[in-house]
């Protein structure tokens, strides 16, 4: 069984690396296409063809998260669809590589590609995806989203607050800060703005220069506003940098761990989260995706092939990949509309196309 379990392995994932680097090769390309209109666009800010091509490789480690699991299943679709056309698979089966012995091969080597791709996409592609974003804001302006940037809220014990970011800087900072602070009865207690912040260790912003406005209301014959305008101002929160830019960048993005406390944060503070809740559950379950593709692939080992054929099942495989990946999208936008329970919209893709091709697997097996 050891050199089954060899043979199959190394096939695969010769098989696999060479689609994703195909994949990956036409997404750099693409990439290279859109930052020449940067380069003419950027050129009096200084952006030149070294932070372009800086730019493309730090995007490779997103697209290479995003491609490993339909590259598994095109590398896998081919070489099980090989194996069934050249009557190796049916010799490996005299040989004693039964159906339940075959799935467990697969998913033996599936847990190699899940590692990847969790390591991918929680230590790497967000890392490389966020120095991407701040080159591009060094050279190409601000990092915001729509008019009014970001807003976020925090309860504290005796106050609230609701604190607006308007952009990041290029070193990750925030800026643009307005900071209204409410007592427990939702009366407004200050305005604090600032143009930009730093991140201390301890999880305080330090702002600097600082104009606070202090509303002070006893009584309506005796009632001010305190104006004091600071060289520098701290505050503690637990707002800390990750939130702000799930908050002006796409969530997918962040790690697992970072988008479960801006979930957590959103929930303890009266936010709608079901958004950060649907996408923490899709990164949780995005990696096992490897197992349903190796799962899909499985049946194509058990098919008879005449001459020349091999092309359209190797199609109709890739082919029902793709329907999975728009079926996982269009459940999360359904699932967010509807209000569904966020870790079953994340699984029902990968569930109901698992029990699908273990049917077709299981049929196969029986017919023969």
């Amino acid at each position: 069984m050891k050199t089954i379990r060899r043979l199959i392995h190394g096939e695969i994932l010769r098989a696999v690396t060479f689609v994703a680097l195909g994949f990956l090769a036409l997404f750099v390309f693409f990439d290279l296409v859109d930052q020449l209109q940067a380069l003419s666009k950027n050129k009096f800010q200084g952006y030149q063809l070294q932070h372009a091509l800086m730019y493309v490789g730090l995007l490779m480690p997103s697209h290479l998260y995003e491609l490993i699991p339909i590259s598994v299943l095109i590398g896998s679709i081919f070489v099980m669809a090989r194996f069934a056309q050249s009557s190796e698979f049916t010799i490996l089966r005299t040989g004693g590589l039964g159906p339940w012995r075959a799935l467990q091969t697969l998913f033996q080597l599936g847990l190699i590609f899940v590692l990847v791709t969790f390591i991918f996409g929680d230590y790497i592609s967000p890392w490389s995806d966020k120095q991407a974003q701040l080159l591009k804001a060094h050279y190409q302006g601000q990092i915001t989203v729509g008019q009014t940037g970001a807003w976020l809220r925090e309860k504290q014990t005796h106050s609230q607050f609701a604190v607006n970011v308007r952009s990041m800087s290029s070193e990750g900072h925030p800026e643009n800060i307005r900071i209204h602070e409410f007592d427990n009865e939702g009366r407004l207690k200050s305005i604090t703005l600032s143009p930009s912040a730093q991140f201390k260790s301890d999880g305080t912003w330090h702002l600097k220069p600082v104009d606070r406005r202090l509303f002070h209301v006893k009584e309506a014959s005796d009632s001010r506003i305190e104006i004091l305008n600071l060289p520098e101002w701290s505050w503690k929160t637990d707002i800390t940098a990750e939130m702000i830019g799930a908050a002006l960048l796409s969530p997918d993005r962040m790690k697992t761990i970072d988008l479960f406390q801006y979930m957590r944060h959103l929930a303890a503070n009266g936010q709608n989260a079901q958004r950060y809740e649907i996408e923490f559950w899709r990164k949780v379950f995005y990696p096992l995706s490897c197992w349903v593709m190796l799962t899909l692939a499985l049946p194509f080992a058990y098919l008879h092939f005449r001459s020349g054929n091999i092309a359209g099942y190797v199609f109709g495989g890739v082919m029902a990949g793709i329907s999975f990946y728009l079926l996982n999208n269009v459940f999360g936008f359904m699932g967010n509309l509807q209000n569904w329970q966020p870790w079953l919209t994340a699984a029902a893709p990968a569930i109901i196309y698992s029990m699908v091709s273990l049917t077709t697997f299981g049929w196969l097996v029986l017919r023969q």
